[in-house]
């Protein structure tokens, strides 16, 4: 016999979990396609060479690469933007310039499995692919508001920073070269985990830097918007005439801010924060990372940023594009956690129970007026005690329950319990069991 057991970093998910994390997909899908965003699908596996050297050499440690059958050179995808390079360079004629697509999909790497974090994890991606205007970095960040308020989150902050800005301020310090610049910017992303003296330490070790350089590295990627952006612009404009890229990063950041400006976003749910980096080496302009006000531990919900060269390893032509990834197992372990999550185990509202086989008919034909008129139900296969059905209706977390006894049969009416308040109603009709279980019409169901 074979021990049934999951691999670690892996995880099954019962139906409640399932549920929850459906219903939230399907909120997501719908705030991306009122954005006029649509599906792609791109398959897990891809051939190793698009996607090898396109992420962090943290992530290429990570990556799950095999032969196939064939003999070929293959590898699980550990992203879904490095795809959508691969995905746009083919069929960029049929799609159209520019081009807005989201994608749900799983994506492997082989890390450290910890609360949130799986070595098999499910991304949302939503990006503007061919465009540099900062309308889309803009829109971008309307979809991530629009996704968490949907979602009921109203406590997050929308962090921004920009790649130009950082390269900036490594080469104002004196960090030159791309290895050397992104292995800066990759601890420097640590600064909110592991503090400035953990940050310092890893700087003087993997790129032997001086005090001095680390003292202002530290200094300048500190720089933090607390208040009002227009006194902050103000704050930060000495730092434009360190060399053009920090120039040029502040220059868009603040064309952000004035589209931004103009919408009706809570002005408080976004900031700026020189130490965001994004792990990730294909990020040139700005870059988005999202926390919980109320669970800044579990790290970033929803990340993202401009990359002008997203298509650079299959084509000479230059592709800019714009995006950024919810994670959806951190976002519901988050929701659990704020107790914001779906808890039930049905995705129907009601149940009905028979009291003799001979009433199934009956039941059924309910069961079909209810969803002809849009209300989820089922009904229970078996004749067994009402507590034994009442149980099962209440484990799952059906709202309602609707009894078929001999009364109800011969009449042709049925009697309606609420779950929730134990109110129940007795030989009613359909019409009227309509009315009570909708939501609009639930006040005369409640104690």
């Amino acid at each position: 016999m074979v021990t049934p057991r999951t691999l670690s970093g892996f995880r099954d998910r019962l139906p409640k979990e399932a549920l929850a994390k459906t219903l939230l997909l399907n909120k997501l899908s719908a705030v991306f396609m009122d954005f006029g965003f649509v599906p792609i699908e791109t398959p897990h596996l891809e051939y190793a060479d698009v996607l090898i050297k396109q992420g962090s050499d943290e992530i290429q440690k990570e990556l799950y690469r095999f032969k196939d059958h064939g003999g070929r050179d293959v590898a699980l995808r550990f992203d879904l933007t490095v795809p959508l390079a691969r995905f746009i360079s083919q069929y960029k004629n049929e799609v159209g310039l520019p081009f807005k697509r989201f994608a749900i999909g799983s994506v492997f790497r082989g890390e450290r499995a910890q609360r949130g974090r799986y070595r098999e994890f499910t991304q949302c991606d939503f990006d503007f692919i061919g465009s540099d205007s900062i309308s889309c970095d803009a829109e971008i960040l309307q979809v991530i508001y629009a996704s968490l308020v949907e979602l009921g989150i109203n406590e997050f902050t929308i962090w921004l920073n920009h790649r130009g800005i950082l390269n900036g301020i490594c080469e104002h310090c004196g960090i030159t070269g791309e290895k050397n610049v992104n292995t800066a910017l990759r601890i420097i992303d640590k600064l909110d985990k592991i503090g400035k003296e953990g940050v310092a330490n890893e700087l003087q070790k993997d790129l032997a830097l001086t005090s001095t350089q680390v003292e202002r590295l530290l200094e300048y990627t500190s720089i933090k918007q607390s208040g009002d952006s227009e006194l902050f612009f103000k704050h930060i404009e000495y730092m434009g005439e360190f060399n053009d890229s920090i120039k040029k990063g502040i220059e868009d950041l603040k064309a952000l801010y004035e589209v931004l400006s103009a919408l009706q976003i809570d002005k408080d749910t976004y900031r700026i924060n020189f130490s965001i980096a994004r792990g990730l080496g294909y990020y040139t302009g700005i870059v988005y990372e999202t926390t919980l006000n109320r669970l800044k531990s579990i790290g970033s919900v929803c990340s993202g940023g401009r990359y002008d060269n997203l298509t650079r390893t299959f084509s000479q032509e230059k592709m800019s594009g714009v995006g950024a990834s919810i994670g959806l197992d951190r976002l519901l372990a988050a929701l659990e956690e704020t107790e914001l999550s779906h808890k039930k185990a049905t995705a129907v509202r009601a149940l009905i129970v028979c009291m003799d086989k001979t009433y199934f008919g009956y039941a059924h034909l309910l069961a079909e007026s209810f969803r002809h008129s849009k209300v989820p139900i089922e009904v229970y296969p078996e004749v067994s005690k009402l507590k034994k059905q009442f149980s099962y209706a209440h484990t799952k977390g059906h709202e309602f329950v609707i009894v078929i006894g001999e009364s109800e049969f011969n009449s042709k009416t049925l009697t309606l319990k609420n779950m929730t308040s134990g109110v129940q109603i007795a030989n009613i009709s359909f019409l009227k069991a309509i009315e009570l279980v909708r939501e609009e019409g639930n006040e005369e169901m409640k104690i």
